[in-house]
């Protein structure tokens, strides 16, 4: 199967490339690299092996499966609360897709086709496939509206439905070479391009998705159709009449990105995994039209997220009502939102701009948002969930989104099914090709088979990264091939916490990266954040980078009123966080943390992590009075926490003790 995926994507890169311009930068193909590390590695087995079998035994459990049977047999009610549930049900198929591209699967190929063709049969015979009127059309839940399409522009979800349709077919066609997924999905692309369009039905999609679904399928059809009606649903926002004079973000248009056209927009707003869906769209289009005004809008909108609206984590989001960003600046820790799915949004959407850009700040944002914000959605079990992921725990306060422990499912389900298809596609974001550069974004253990000038290249990394800084590049090339290494020097050895100033290392001393070539130290030069070395490379060519990995106190622009006179905590790409296991059951009155920290692997503690242990403060009240202590502190990643049971967390830590409120 893995030859069969390689041998569709040639044709699809070949096909795509006679079509006409693309991203000018290209993905290295997540098949063609084999991942052999301790950190990824076991999450993207446990995937397989654990998550994806949960994730489609939950769509049978809660009726999502029975939706679709009841929508092919036109009778019953129902059964679930979402009118976007189908998408769960297409999501676990898209990850298990790109599951079995690397790992063949005899009897989870099976069970997919067999939901496939529970799919084909509640699809209607003009293409519309969306259970939640199909069951009943005479009375379809409220979000759906009482006809097709009315309610399209804000809860309805039924094009939503059809943007992870085409991108789950896309992915299993690619996957397999069957067309049974796919022409389920042509049907229902077809209707719409029938459907909307120029003298046609004008809407702009109350959830983005479809666009992105869109682009898929133009790509592997080379269908302009296809493409042109991907841009219309962008450009028709900004079209409705909102009342612009309104604060309530759903009245005056901004929760939906719909109070002005998408050329116009300078900010990140609204939904944000809405937000996210729309500008990695945005990116599509502006890499395959070569639209300027799309790109100068996502490059400001960009610059607006990472230097107003981002949590230290990389997490987004920060407004429970509405699960939305909200103004600049406004990132509270104590009701911190950060959707996973969020997150993974902005996975797609980092990745889209450095492939426009050729700039390591994206990929420095993206290894962030994967190490950080996005992975601490997904229990160390792989069957348990973040649907938000909290900044702080604290046992004397509470709010109806803070999550103290991961949950197996959730009414609402998109977050878990969106790992189950993210997780699979992390090779993929390793490597990346624009002629003869060839750029390593990624430090995870691998063999890649790249082919440079016509040649194939073998690239193996050793390491142990996240936890460790020396990296080993061993070439393999067929023959000796000239080309341009690109190897990026994360933000963090250069002293810079996150792109744009929003936080900063409080040492701003910029460590100085070493790289040698076949044990002899070389001098480089850095472009857009790569070392670039350009050279012919012969077979068994050795290329060590040494990235310092110290520990380093993060500080918040003052603007950020939850973290004046706090500190975050640091390590290569990881953030840390204190928890309630290691630190006497209570995390919320630490303070005070010393600048000296032993870095320790324990091999047998959250499935193997370097934990950090230091001194800290510890502020208490006994017999009524104020006692302050020095304490041992010991420190996690933050994407390990709440996977020992239910306690306080903290990213934050005062650095003094400013006052105190007596009750």
């Amino acid at each position: 199967m893995k030859r069969l995926f390689l041998s569709l994507s040639l044709f699809y890169a070949v096909n795509l490339s006679a079509q006409q311009a693309d991203y000018p930068i290209k993905a290295v193909n997540f098949t063609a690299v084999k991942l052999s590390d301790n950190f990824w590695l076991p999450r993207i087995q446990v995937n397989h092996q654990v998550t994806i079998p949960a994730s489609f035994a939950r769509c049978e459990n809660t009726g999502r499966v029975k939706n679709f049977e009841m929508a092919a047999a036109h009778s019953g009610k129902f059964c679930t609360k979402f009118t976007f549930d189908d998408t769960d049900i297409y999501k676990t198929i898209e990850g298990a897709s790109f599951s079995m591209a690397v790992t063949p699967d005899k009897k989870m190929d099976r069970y997919v086709d067999s939901l496939i063709a529970i799919v084909a049969k509640a699809q209607e015979p003009d293409g519309y496939l969306y259970t939640a009127r199909t069951i009943d059309p005479l009375h379809p839940p409220e979000w759906a509206g009482p006809e097709r399409w009315v309610n399209e522009h804000s809860m309805s979800h039924e094009l939503y439905n059809s943007g992870h349709l085409f991108e789950a077919a896309s992915a299993h066609y690619l996957a397999t070479g069957k067309r049974n997924f796919l022409d389920i999905a042509l049907k229902n692309a077809d209707l719409l391009v029938r459907t909307f369009g120029p003298g046609k039905r004008g809407v702009a999609p109350g959830h983005e998705v479809v666009e992105m679904g869109l682009v898929k399928l133009y790509r592997i059809t080379g269908r302009k159709d296809y493409l042109a009606l991907a841009k219309f649903f962008i450009d028709e926002r900004g079209k409705r009449g909102y009342k612009k004079d309104s604060e309530n973000e759903w009245q005056n248009g901004k929760y939906w990105q719909d109070d002005k056209p998408v050329t116009a927009q300078d900010e990140a707003e609204g939904h944000a995994v809405r937000a996210m869906y729309l500008y990695a769209a945005m990116a599509d289009i502006a890499a395959i039209d070569g639209d300027t005004a799309y790109l100068a809008a996502i490059d400001r909108i960009w610059d607006n997220m990472t230097g107003k609206k981002i949590y230290v984590q990389g997490g987004i989001g920060a407004v429970p009502d509405g699960e939305r960003f909200g103004e600049d600046y406004e990132l509270p820790n104590a009701t911190a939102y950060n959707e996973t799915c969020a997150a993974i949004g902005n996975a797609f959407w980092n990745e889209r701009m450095f492939l426009l850009h050729g700039d390591a700040k994206y990929i420095d944002l993206l290894e962030k948002v994967m190490y950080n914000g996005l992975i601490s959605g997904l229990g160390l079990d792989g069957k348990s969930f973040f649907y938000t992921n909290a900044m702080e725990v604290r046992d004397d306060f509470k709010h109806g989104s803070l999550e103290r422990s991961r949950s197996g499912w959730f009414e609402c389900s998109c977050c878990p099914t969106n790992l189950v298809r993210f997780l699979p596609s992390v090779p993929g974001y390793m490597y990346a090709q624009e002629g003869k550069k060839v750029y390593v974004n990624l430090y995870i253990n691998s063999t890649a088979t790249l082919k440079v000038e016509n040649s194939d290249v073998v690239i193996r990394q050793e390491h142990d990264y996240p936890w460790e800084g020396n990296i080993l590049l061993k070439l393999d090339p067929v023959k000796a091939t000239a080309f341009e290494l690109r190897v990026r020097i994360p933000g963090w050895v250069n002293g810079e916490a996150i792109a744009d100033g929003l936080y900063r290392f409080k040492d701003t001393k910029a460590d100085a990266a070493v790289i040698a070539v076949n044990g002899k130290v070389q001098p480089y030069r850095v472009e857009k954040g790569y070392a670039v070395l350009n050279r012919m490379w012969k077979k068994g060519d050795v290329v060590s980078v040494s990235l310092p990995m110290r520990v380093k106190e993060v500080l918040a622009d003052g603007r950020l009123v939850d973290d004046e006179g706090k500190v975050a905590i640091q390590r290569g790409p990881l953030v840390y966080c204190a928890e309630w296991k290691d630190n006497g059951g209570k995390v919320s009155n630490l303070f005070g943390l010393g600048d000296k920290w032993d870095v320790v692997m324990e091999k047998g503690m959250l499935n193997g992590v370097v934990v950090l242990r230091g001194e800290g403060k510890r502020v208490e009240v006994r017999d009524g009075v104020v006692d302050t202590r020095e304490e041992k502190v010991t420190l996690i990643p933050y994407y390990s926490w709440a996977n020992r049971g239910e306690g306080e967390m903290s990213v934050w830590f005062l650095e003094k003790v400013r006052g105190v409120s007596l009750r």
